[in-house]
């Protein structure tokens, strides 16, 4: 049985070309950042063996260009 669970979700328009934005920057998936979000927005799951601490278990989004090494 698989542990995910799809649902259909309707965005205003603005909210997702944030999002997509967002995705685009971070070099994810628009549905991996959207997990992203909500999971760093309401913490992980108390019995998450996999992320002590409440921490996320994404790394942090990257920022910047990949090839933004000083000069």
């Amino acid at each position: 049985m698989s542990t995910e669970k799809r649902i259909s979700l309707r965005l205003p328009t603005e909210l997702h070309a944030r999002l997509v934005a967002r995705a685009t920057a971070d070099r994810r998936s628009l549905n991996s950042e959207i997990v992203y979000l909500l999971e760093t927005a309401l913490g992980t799951a108390a019995g998450d063996a996999g992320s002590p601490g409440g921490e996320s278990a994404f790394p942090a989004p990257l920022r910047g260009k990949p090839d933004s090494s000083p000069a």
